[in-house]
């Protein structure tokens, strides 16, 4: 059985809104303006291509000061060190860990890990270099390192084809809706995970009874 895991919100801390709040407060005095700007910032294409390897943070900076008005030093020092400010999720680690330890128990018994994550390369060698538990996984892939990203189905193909997954036999875990729906049109199992200490239950409904 492959288990597939994203990265924010599910692996590591991502609240966008809280960001923004924090960085910019005088742009945000309600939760509501927080969230609005969050959305401008990262439901775009000038965030998305950066996020899948289309263009540099430089760039993505340039066009999102242009288009919202921003100072740029200041969305350069807001965005710059987003991939040190996320924080493992404890109740998912946990999860990792014992997978891994099955995993380690039982060689032969087909359990695998990997990851798929909509990241930018910056971010995603951060959080290599950071995080010694990244190294549990068998693979997987960062959008900033294919310039492709989820929900795209060539993205999910790929990490089939890398690591020679079964479709049948796989396992994603996603936050986003349509990330979780894109697999499942895909022949994937797939768990939506809004609550990251629910997710252990979640996943054991759909493993075999072993795992």
């Amino acid at each position: 059985m492959n288990i597939v895991f994203d990265f924010g919100a599910v692996l590591f801390t991502w609240q966008p809104a809280e960001l923004v709040r924090r960085h910019f407060p005088h742009l945000t005095p309600t939760p509501q303006a927080a969230e609005a700007l969050a959305r401008d910032l990262f439901h775009h294409e000038d965030w998305q291509g950066f996020d899948r390897g289309a263009h540099a943070l430089d760039e993505a900076v340039e066009r999102i000061s242009a288009r919202l008005a921003l100072p740029g030093d200041a969305l350069h020092a807001f965005l710059a060190p987003i991939g040190e400010r996320l924080a493992p999720i404890d109740a998912t680690v946990a999860l990792l860990a014992r997978l891994r330890a099955q995993r380690e128990c039982d060689p032969a018994g087909g359990l695998r890990l990997y990851f798929l994550s909509n990241m930018p390369a910056p971010y995603a060698r951060v959080l290599e270099r950071r995080h010694d538990f990244i190294g549990w996984f068998d693979g997987g892939i960062f959008s900033g390192d294919v310039q492709l990203a989820k929900p795209q189905p060539e993205i999910y193909r790929l990490l089939e084809s890398r690591y020679g997954l079964e479709p049948a036999r796989t396992v994603f875990i996603d936050d986003m809706q349509a990330n979780v729906e894109a697999a499942r049109n895909l022949g994937w199992q797939a768990v939506h995970c809004t609550q990251p200490e629910r997710l252990d239950a979640q996943l054991q409904a759909l493993l075999p009874q072993r795992f």
